[in-house]
């Protein structure tokens, strides 16, 4: 009987530490990721060895185009490599993948530049360095992901770029990306 406990354990205890492997082997860039190509307003689905699993043509970003470091109000899509760190599945939106922004290297120029203080700079780094979501009520601003239209009118996407500086899909699309995107999932804005 104790031999059947301690494999229990083990197995167990084996199947949380796999898990925390997976979960850290996405987060550092394993797994399938996402490229958007704000030239093409592309979002593309690769595995970890570059394979398309899927891209989403006439995408829309930011109606401030595209930015190194975004700014509250300013309307850009920043670039750079952000992970998945949130998720609404019941945004107005339809659902709202959330990026971990800003990231280390936004908030390391912002504090240079003096955009923001040390207190947020380092409370920024301490959330990116805990996994957390972190702060998105500095003058880098936040809430940005990728996003469907929600009940927005399904014309706009063909016409302009119209979002705050998130990345959206169609809502069918959006369903569809859904089975490749999680928690952690690295997202590259070029």
């Amino acid at each position: 009987m104790a031999l059947f406990g301690f494999r229990t354990y083990l197995g167990g205890w084996l199947a949380a530490v796999m898990l925390v492997m997976s979960v850290a082997a996405r987060a550092d860039g394993g797994g399938d990721w996402v490229l958007v190509d704000t030239q093409a307003l592309t979002l593309t689905v690769l595995t970890a060895d570059h394979h398309v699993l899927a891209r989403f043509r006439n995408i829309a970003i930011g109606s401030g185009g595209v930015s190194d470091l975004h700014r509250r109000g300013d309307e850009s899509t920043p670039r750079g490599m952000f992970h998945i760190a949130w998720i609404d599945r019941h945004s107005r939106f339809n659902t709202f993948y959330g990026f971990d922004y800003p990231s280390a290297g936004m908030a390391r120029r912002a504090y240079a530049s003096g955009d923001i203080d040390q207190s947020e700079f380092d409370a920024i780094m301490d959330a990116l360095r805990h996994h957390r979501t972190p702060s998105q009520n500095t003058l880098l601003g936040g809430q940005l992901g990728i996003h469907g239209l929600g009940s927005g009118n399904p014309d706009i996407q063909q016409a302009i770029n119209w979002t705050d500086g998130c990345i959206a899909l169609t809502n069918r699309d959006i369903r569809r990306l859904g089975q490749w995107v999680h928690l952690g999932t690295r997202v590259v804005i070029r």
